[in-house]
């Protein structure tokens, strides 16, 4: 086992991403990053003692070389022995017919099959190829849109069944392990477009970044994701202890004391609010945070929109979530 293939098999262990007796499907497209995900998975799987299988989606979207890159894949899964799942779909149809982008019908598709394999072969754990080079993209990204800590934390290592043990790895020691072991990979030339946002932001605003600042971004980007995670852990844990504290706070029957709640701190109160607008099934709009904390300062009798058919009214000292068309169901 060589020092690429150690780093790998510790990163899975200190996280704890496959345990003994884990089934894991490995999402291989043919690029240089699943290549090295399945390779390393190969080398290491008889320490983990977990079986593996391969997933590949030809999403027929550059004729010959999606069917090359099928074929490329059913090739090395069959030399390393490992079973080949491969499904054909005609994403551009389904994405008209959804009124989806492409690329989220993709995804969409992508993700409906794996799942698809967990329940019908078994499989405990999806692994995919993101690396730490696809987390500070994913970061930019998410701040680019306007977001809070939750998008600073980027790609997760874990998320449900799905892990991603390349996340401490960048794509130059990627690409020097297959080089190192020899290993053949193929390019998605439609990756190298600036069409897409994320394409844009890979492969012009990253570059020029590394231009001035070298190695160190993706490092840099990758730390504060990770404390990004942890500080989202303690502000989950610290906003749990503090609801369950105060009785007054009833998030699921969309109904918050306006006493306790304006003890709090405002970012504590806008955590609050923002898991009560979640309850309710309702999208967590910064502006729409702003309007119902406002509530907390204004006489009673007020109200805001907080969404879809919904309001929040300060009414009887509570902050109460409503519905505007029927009041028969208002709290």
């Amino acid at each position: 086992m060589n020092r690429t293939e150690k780093k790998f098999l510790e990163n899975i262990r200190r996280q704890k991403l496959v345990a003994h007796g884990d089934a894991v499907l490995l999402a291989v497209s043919g690029g240089a990053d699943s290549m090295a995900l399945m390779h390393l998975f190969a080398a290491v799987s008889p320490v983990l003692r977990c079986r593996l299988g391969v997933a590949h989606c030809n999403f027929t979207l550059r004729g010959a070389e999606s069917e090359g890159d099928e074929a490329f894949v059913r090739d090395a899964c069959a030399a390393l022995g490992l079973d080949c799942h491969a499904r054909r779909f005609d994403t551009a149809s389904v994405s008209v017919a959804r009124k989806k982008s492409v690329e989220e019908t993709a995804r969409l598709l992508r993700y409906d099959f794996f799942d698809e394999l967990c329940r019908e072969a078994g499989y405990t754990r999806i692994a995919t190829g993101h690396h730490s080079g696809d987390n500070a993209e994913t970061v930019l990204f998410n701040l680019f849109r306007g977001t809070g800590v939750s998008g600073l934390r980027g790609i997760r290592a874990r998320h449900g069944a799905i892990i991603r043990p390349l996340l401490p790895f960048t794509r130059r020691e990627i690409v020097a392990y297959l080089g190192e072991k020899k290993i053949d990979w193929r390019d998605d030339h439609t990756n190298e477009g600036v069409e897409y946002d994320r394409n844009f932001i890979r492969n012009r605003v990253i570059p020029v970044i590394e231009e001035r600042f070298g190695s160190k971004f993706s490092p840099s980007m990758q730390r504060l994701s990770e404390q990004a995670g942890e500080l989202e852990e303690f502000i989950d844990l610290h906003i749990s202890r503090l609801i369950e504290a105060h009785p007054g706070l009833d998030l699921a029957g969309g109904k918050l004391h306006v006493g306790t709640m304006r003890q709090l701190s405002t970012f504590e109160r806008k955590e609050i609010l923002k898991r009560a607008l979640k309850l309710q099934g309702l999208p967590v709009d910064s502006h729409a945070l702003d309007r119902i904390a406002g509530l907390l300062d204004n006489q009673s009798g007020r109200n805001v929109p907080a969404g879809a058919g919904v309001e929040v009214v300060r009414q009887d000292g509570f902050l109460r979530f409503r519905q505007t068309g029927n009041p028969s169901n208002h709290r």
